[in-house]
């Protein structure tokens, strides 16, 4: 069998989760990891996604999308509490994936990691620029805004057009958290769990304001009857609304991650991962019910548009008294104080993110996949500080130079990716390992896993064709690492002797082949339906077709048996 199947086996992956010297240090408990995962989950997407789906598809019943979405996340957080119970070492859904499906299905979805993590942290810090403008604003103060935008960004200054330089306030945040990761974990969570505890108070502030003037008219009916177009109101309107807001969620994983600096992860992990769950799915349901029972749901329309802060402004303000026939906020203060939240939950979001790309890349390169600097450990601190500054870099300059609208989606298909490889994880390994020691069970296996694979797969399919094709071909540069390295640098792999197998090549060949293929028609169904000049999406895709077609076939031809 050629290393590209063979799984690494549990005896080896729980003796690198002992603390050794040079390894990393456990300090977290349980409500350390709970604070990370509502630090992850909680930005943003709270304060806009909730009124602009309630306006567009669910109406007032965008409480049960909430906890549509939140299932959906559970039976993924389920199968995540019993892997990182059973297997508490850092690397998340890589390593578990190297455990039950083997190297290259792990070496997939450690590269896929990088869309949820690093990715998804700069395209945070790319909008906690623009927050940061807001709150200036707020008392007088305007920032630049060519130093606020990347080059291919533009603003209008007196009728004429102009384009930003760079996004420093993103380059700053970025740095400040990259920072606080390098000088131990511990200090990174008590970070964490203040900024936890200052959002989540902003949060219960506006519930406990705004429940008085909840009004029962804005919540009749909770279902509004369908327009006679799928997705617009009715129960299709609520899935789909559930849908959106499921991206509110992201986030519950990255808590895995933590599991190697975890004092007690087997009875940790699964408190944290699940804790943070049900607490963030909590507040979202009570939040939700105080925005669209204080002001009409069809008012959020209003929240269009690049102003991702109106839809609970438009709630804050509804919340007064009428004088000479004009609504007079009674808490006009709040909008400030919400920018505040978003802000703070934004940072957290990047700290979190941060800590989850860098420990997957602790563990690949303990692996042998990837160079050895991304594993080495800080004499004084114990974190892998080589790697939180390759990431300080390379997410700044992302973050710095590319807008963030490029790649939102990527992240939300990278993670939907990650969870149905650990869902369908938990189902192997419960069929090739069933007497191995569990301290959490997912329940009601096979059915759990396979209906986190359906969700998650359903939210896949529903994703923009150009979303895809930015995946695939983040995929074969990872196929193209892996052929030039990861191979013949394999730790497993030596120590089995498999790392000239031909068979490593011409699997990982052929699976860059099917890409390849892949890739090619969703390139032709995006142009078919683009409703924009995809021009130069399309000559990108035209491009790697070519090159990877020369390169996976060379290697085919060249190791084929």
């Amino acid at each position: 069998m050629s290393n590209l199947w063979r799984t690494k086996p549990l005896s080896q992956l729980l003796s690198e989760s002992d603390e050794t010297s040079d390894g990393l240090k456990k300090t977290l408990s349980s409500a350390s990891l709970v604070a990370l995962g509502i630090g992850a989950i909680i930005g943003a997407g709270l304060f806009s996604i909730t009124g602009l789906a309630a306006a567009n598809y669910a109406g007032p019943g965008i409480m049960i999308s909430f906890i549509i979405a939140a299932i959906g996340c559970a039976f993924a957080g389920l199968c995540y509490a019993e892997f990182a119970s059973m297997i508490p070492v850092a690397g998340s859904a890589y390593t578990y994936s190297y455990a039950t499906m083997g190297e290259f299905i792990a070496w997939i979805i450690g590269w896929d990691l990088v869309l949820e993590y690093a990715v998804g942290a700069a395209t945070v810090a790319s909008s906690w620029s623009g927050y940061l403008g807001k709150f200036f604003s707020s008392f007088g103060v305007s920032l630049p805004n060519n130093l606020m935008m990347t080059p291919f960004d533009s603003y209008i200054v007196d009728g004429v057009a102009h384009t930003g330089l760079i996004n420093l306030p993103a380059v700053f945040i970025v740095s400040i958290m990259s920072l606080i990761l390098i000088k131990g974990t511990s200090e990174s969570a008590f970070v964490n769990t203040l900024i936890v505890i200052l959002k989540v108070s902003i949060v219960i502030i506006f519930i406990v304001v705004g429940w008085k003037y909840v009004k029962a008219e804005n919540l009749t009916p909770l279902i509004p009857e369908n327009t006679g177009k799928f997705g617009e109101y009715g129960w299709s309107g609520i899935i789909r609304a559930a849908a959106v807001v499921f991206f509110a969620y992201i986030g519950f994983d990255a808590v895995s991650t933590a599991a190697q600096e975890t004092k007690d992860p087997k009875k940790s992990m699964p408190i944290g991962i699940m804790g943070s769950l049900l607490i963030c799915t909590v507040l979202y349901i009570i939040f939700a019910y105080v925005m669209v029972g204080v002001v009409n749901y069809k008012a959020f329309t209003a929240g269009g548009g690049g102003d991702h802060l109106a839809p609970v402004a438009i709630a804050i303000e509804a919340m007064g008294s009428v004088v000479n026939g004009t609504m007079v906020p009674a808490y006009p203060w709040l909008n400030t104080t919400i920018i505040l939240a978003i802000l703070l939950g934004y940072s957290s979001v990047i700290l979190v993110m941060l800590m989850g790309q860098s420990r997957v890349f602790y563990s690949m390169s303990k692996d042998g996949l990837l160079p050895k600097v991304f594993s080495e450990v800080h004499a004084k601190f114990r974190t892998p500080y080589k790697s939180n500054l390759f990431f300080l870099v390379f997410v700044s300059l992302f973050a710095a130079f590319v807008p963030g609208r490029v790649v939102g989606e990527m992240t939300s298909i990278g993670t939907l990716f990650a969870f149905i490889l650990v869902c369908v994880g938990v189902l192997v390994l419960r069929k090739t390992q069933p007497d191995a020691p569990r301290a959490f069970r997912t329940p009601l296996v096979p059915l759990i896993p396979v209906l986190g694979v359906l969700v998650c797969l359903g939210m896949m399919v529903f994703l923009p064709f150009d979303t895809w094709i930015r995946l695939v071909c983040w995929m074969m540069i990872g196929l193209d690492v892996y052929l030039y390295r990861g191979i013949k640098n394999s730790i497993l792999g030596k120590q089995n002797n498999t790392t000239d197998d031909p068979k490593n090549y011409s699997v990982t060949a052929i699976s860059g082949i099917f890409l390849v293929v892949l890739l090619a028609v969703l390139a032709y169904l995006h142009h078919q339906n683009a409703e924009v000049d995809d021009s130069g999406l399309i000559m990108f895709s035209i491009g790697m077709l070519i090159v990877h077609t020369i390169l996976y076939g060379y290697y085919f031809f060249k190791y084929k048996k």
